[in-house]
C-alpha cells in the first residue's frame, strides 16, 4: 500500500514539472545576461599603496579592502607605455612604503622583494617625486576640495632678523676712542721730534688703539671719520640726542647683516613709538657663550627718551634682491624633500621637487625645479598630495598585476 503511494507522489510531481517546464520557462533560467566580473581591484582606504586583484585585507591595518574601478584614461596620464615597448628599471621601491627604494634588487626585512619602478613611470622630467604621479582633476572636482593657484614671478624679497637689543652703555667703547683720539694727538706731537724712538713709540701706541676699535667692530672708514669728529661720546655713558643701541644676532644670521642696512627699533615701554636708524658697525668676533654677534646702530633721539640699559626691539631688514617666489602655503614639506604642485595644461596636476632658499616676506626663494610662469596649488595641497600618490599606487598595479600578490 504504501509502495503504490509512492509511486502515485513520483508520477504528480514529475506531470506538475514539465507543465511547469513548458509554460513557464521564466521560472528556470532568466532573460537577463549573466553578470560580469566586477573590474578593477581592491584597495585599503587608509594606505591606498596596499592594493590586490582580490578581496582581502590590509596588511597593515586589517581593514577590509575596498573595491575600486578601473580609472579611465582622461583620469589619469600615469599610464604607461605599450607593452611592446622596452622599458629600463629607474630604481626599486619597497612594497608597502614607496619612499623607501633601492638602486638595486632588494629584500625587506620580512623577506617582500622590493618592487621595480620604471623610468616611464617616474615620468622622465626634472624633479620628478617618487611614489606620486601627475593626475587630472575636472574643473567641478576641483571647486568641491577648493583648489586655488598662483602664478610664479620674480619679486623683490626682503628679509626681516629680529633680535634683542639694548641701548649701551659701553664705557669700553667710550675709552677705546678716547685712546685713539690721544694716540692720534701724540703721534701728530713726535712727527717733527729729533727722536726716532719717540715717533716710533707714538706710532705703536696708535697701532694699539686702533686695534682696539676694530675688535670692537669699528671698520676703517669709520675710524677714519672718529679721527675727524671733535668732542667726546658721552652718548655712549648718558642719555643724548643720538645713542648706541647694540642688538644680538644669531650667528646663522650674522652673515646676513651688513652696515647701512635699515633697523627699525621699538621701545616696549612707550607703545606704538617707532625709532628709525642704520646699522653702524658689525663685531668680527662671535660671543662663544650666547653663539652670537653684537650689531651697532646709531639712532637719533632728540627727545632723549632711550635711556642707558634699556632694552628695545631690533627689526633689520635684509634686502634679498629680485627673486623667483613661491607662496609659502604651496610647498609641502615631508622632511626630506619639498614637492609643489604644478597645474598644467587641461586640469593636470604635476608633483615637483623643488629647491628653495630663504623664506621672506610669505614666500619662499626658488632656486630649482620652478620656473617663472608656472601656475602652482596653493590650498588643498593635503588632498592633491593623496590623490597624486593614490594614482601613482594605481598606476603601479595596473602596469604590473603580479606586484598585487607581493603587497597582499
Amino acid at each position: 500500500m504504501a509502495r503504490r503511494f509512492l509511486l502515485v507522489l513520483f508520477l504528480l510531481v514529475a506531470v506538475v514539472g514539465t507543465w511547469a517546464f513548458v509554460a513557464k520557462p521564466a521560472l528556470w533560467w532568466s532573460s537577463e545576461p549573466a553578470a560580469a566580473p566586477k573590474s578593477g581591484f581592491y584597495q585599503c582606504a587608509m594606505h591606498p599603496q596596499i592594493v590586490s586583484d582580490k578581496p582581502g585585507t590590509c596588511p597593515i591595518c586589517q581593514m577590509k579592502l575596498e573595491h575600486v574601478d578601473e580609472v579611465s584614461p582622461h583620469e589619469s596620464n600615469a599610464a604607461g607605455p605599450p607593452a611592446s615597448a622596452e622599458r629600463k628599471v629607474a630604481m626599486y621601491r619597497h612594497p608597502m612604503r614607496a619612499d623607501v627604494t633601492s638602486p638595486n634588487p632588494a629584500k625587506d626585512e620580512m623577506g617582500m622583494d622590493y618592487i621595480p619602478v620604471y623610468e616611464d613611470e617616474m615620468g622622465g622630467e626634472a624633479g620628478h617625486v617618487p611614489g606620486h604621479a601627475s593626475f587630472t582633476l575636472s574643473p567641478e572636482r576641483q571647486q568641491l576640495i577648493g583648489v586655488t593657484t598662483a602664478t610664479l614671478e620674480t619679486r623683490s624679497l626682503e628679509l626681516d632678523i629680529h633680535a634683542v637689543g639694548r641701548v649701551a652703555y659701553d664705557p669700553m667703547l667710550y675709552q677705546a676712542i678716547v685712546e685713539y683720539r690721544e694716540a692720534l694727538k701724540s703721534r701728530a706731537a713726535t712727527k717733527d721730534s729729533p727722536w726716532p724712538e719717540a715717533q716710533q713709540g707714538s706710532e705703536g701706541i696708535l697701532r694699539s688703539a686702533t686695534l682696539k676699535l676694530r675688535q670692537q667692530g669699528l671698520s676703517d672708514a669709520q675710524i677714519a671719520a672718529l679721527a675727524r669728529e671733535r668732542g667726546e661720546p658721552t652718548n655712549l655713558l648718558l642719555p643724548d640726542t643720538a645713542v648706541w643701541v647694540y642688538a644680538q644676532v644669531y650667528e646663522y644670521e650674522a652673515p646676513l647683516v651688513e652696515a647701512e642696512q635699515p633697523v627699525e627699533i621699538a621701545l616696549p615701554s612707550i607703545p606704538g613709538r617707532t625709532y628709525r636708524a642704520k646699522v653702524t658697525a658689525v663685531d668680527p668676533i662671535l660671543n662663544p657663550a650666547t653663539r652670537t654677534v653684537r650689531v651697532r646702530m646709531l639712532v637719533p633721539t632728540p627727545d632723549r627718551s632711550l635711556r642707558p640699559e634699556s632694552f628695545v626691539k631690533v627689526t633689520i631688514h635684509v634686502p634679498i634682491g629680485e627673486k623667483l617666489a613661491v607662496p609659502r602655503e604651496a610647498v609641502l614639506d615631508t622632511g626630506e624633500t619639498q614637492i609643489v604642485f604644478v597645474v598644467k595644461g587641461a586640469g593636470t596636476f604635476e608633483p615637483r621637487s623643488v629647491t628653495l632658499g630663504r623664506a621672506a616676506q610669505g614666500y619662499y626663494e626658488v632656486l630649482g625645479g620652478l620656473s617663472a610662469g608656472e601656475d602652482v596649488v596653493t590650498s588643498a595641497n593635503f588632498l592633491i598630495d593623496s590623490e597624486s600618490r593614490f594614482r601613482s599606487a594605481l598606476a603601479a598595479f595596473k602596469k604590473s598585476p603580479h606586484e598585487a600578490q607581493q603587497q597582499h
